[in-house]
């Protein structure tokens, strides 16, 4: 049987590429995400599993897994991607809802997901989860703090989750690089064309993720 994977913000940017590309390769794909139309667009390109869910919302996540669970299985691999980034600013006048948004996407978001997977790849004693982090969890930028706050916050949950796991399942960050996306445009504006497009990071991080096994667990990982 074919593996399984499981991305989290599939109906854009990186997820979406990502999606395409394990389809492609002969993957049972699911995933999450909050646009409805990209999300019926995946789940009739084959036999995956998709559904419009908000990673804020834990209950629902919930009901997800468990269905996903039911339907094609306990995922191989996760990938937690979905995320967002504040508006450029500096940090004392980002509003507090902003803030919030961010962190609760990006760090608690994560948070919910691992909380309904990883009792499932525990039980099987095998699963791989890939907390997507960025160049700005590992060094900062003006008027993008939030955003990195979080990403380090993914590396730090990600390293000390390592520690829990079992034998056969591992977590790990991923610094995905420089790619031309919305949240990156948001920052750099037109300059982010300078960067790959996700179509082309896919075709380089798909295979990747795909030969990826246990003994990455809590390293910290940078796509190709």
């Amino acid at each position: 049987m074919s593996k399984h994977v499981c991305i989290t913000g599939c109906t854009k940017g990186l997820g979406l590429a990502l999606a395409k590309w394990f389809y492609a390769d002969g993957w049972r794909v699911s995933g999450i995400g909050r646009n409805q139309f990209s999300i019926d667009s995946l789940q009739s390109q084959g036999n995956g599993y998709f559904r419009a869910v908000d990673v804020t919302d834990d209950n629902t996540l919930g009901f997800f897994a468990s269905e996903l669970a039911d339907q094609l299985g306990t995922p191989d691999l996760l990938v937690n991607n979905a995320g967002v980034i504040n508006a450029n600013a500096p940090l004392w006048e980002v509003p507090p809802e902003v803030f919030a948004k961010v962190v609760d996407i990006n760090i608690k978001g994560v948070y919910h997901t691992i909380r309904h997977f990883a009792p499932l790849m525990i039980a099987r004693g095998s699963g791989i989860m890939i907390n997507l982090s960025s160049g700005w969890g590992r060094s900062t930028s003006a008027e993008v703090a939030p955003y990195c706050a979080t990403k380090w916050a993914i590396e730090g949950l990600s390293q000390a989750m390592a520690r829990e796991l079992p034998d056969g399942v591992a977590i790990a960050a991923m610094n995905p690089g420089i790619i031309d996306t919305d949240m990156l445009r948001s920052c750099l504006g037109s300059d982010a064309s300078r960067f790959g497009n996700t179509t082309q990071w896919a075709e380089r991080t798909g295979p990747y993720l795909a030969g990826l096994d246990a003994s990455i667990n809590g390293q910290a990982l940078t796509a190709p």
